[in-house]
């Protein structure tokens, strides 16, 4: 398959604001994203079996009530599940950008470690800091990991932005966790080092987690934004490193969607 046949399904409405963002971001990678209504998907006006990538994108679905992504993954996990238990099944993609991340956890997707994608075994909760965060925050891959997204990345920069970040889990669950490599992705320091303590895990997230997929690494989820960092002028250092002869041809955010892209131009 081409690039360009690849169909991405960016879901919107009820508060998600970062459909614009997901979709250029597909479409700088080559592929065709086509923004739906949640509402449209549950009247049948579209199908998941339309696509081969879907996206939870980032926002305050249903502003936020009763926790970040709960009323939105229990109308996608009571009117959709049948086609998302399907698309999964069929090897497609899904991630979850920030409120989609916590969507993704809220409806079991992630990390599934028992192969039930609808039952939740973590949470994100709110920020240690108590108040919500705007910055920016380096990100550590974890090479063993599985994870289709982040293939060849090491570190990485983006922005973030939300309130109810903290990635939280029974011992247990973190054990397994991290024993799969499915902790995709870690906040660190400038040196690489794990980040334990604020700024640098900007919400206390536990053993340092910003993102994780399920066992097939086909489903991930991550609270910074990709999709926010598409051009190196999206950077707020983008004036030194252009004085310095370090400005990158793109952002460091495309690479998520570039790997997801090519990943399903090569298996379909």
């Amino acid at each position: 398959m081409k690039r360009s046949d690849v169909k991405v399904l960016v879901i919107t409405g009820f508060g998600l604001n970062c459909e614009r963002e997901t979709a250029a971001a597909c479409r700088l990678v080559g592929a065709e994203p086509q923004q739906v209504h949640l509402n449209d998907l549950i009247a049948g006006k579209h199908t998941l079996e339309e696509y081969h990538f879907l996206i939870f994108i980032g926002g305050f679905s249903f502003g936020d009530h009763l926790g970040s992504g709960t009323v939105f993954a229990n109308r996608v996990k009571f009117q959709l599940r049948e086609q998302l238990e399907k698309f999964v099944a069929d090897g497609k993609l899904v991630m979850g950008v920030c409120n989609g991340f916590q969507t993704l956890t809220r409806l079991g997707m992630v990390p599934a470690l028992n192969g039930d994608y609808f039952s939740q075994t973590v949470a994100l909760a709110h920020n240690d800091s108590g108040v919500f965060r705007d910055d920016w925050c380096i990100l550590k891959a974890d090479p063993a990991s599985p994870c289709v997204f982040t293939k060849g990345v090491d570190m990485v920069r983006l922005p973030l932005r939300h309130g109810e970040g903290k990635f939280v889990a029974a011992d247990a669950v973190l054990d397994e966790i991290e024993a799969r490599h499915l902790a995709a992705v870690k906040y660190v320091n400038a040196d690489g080092s794990f980040a334990t303590e604020f700024p640098a895990n900007p919400n206390g997230s536990l053993r340092s987690i910003a993102g994780i997929c399920d066992p097939t690494g086909r489903v991930f989820g991550l609270m910074p934004h990709p999709e926010a960092f598409l051009s190196p002028y999206n950077s707020p250092s983008w004036t030194a490193d252009k004085s310095a002869g370090k400005l990158a041809a793109e952002g460091e955010g495309v690479v998520f969607f570039r790997n997801a892209v090519d990943y399903i131009a090569e298996h379909f």
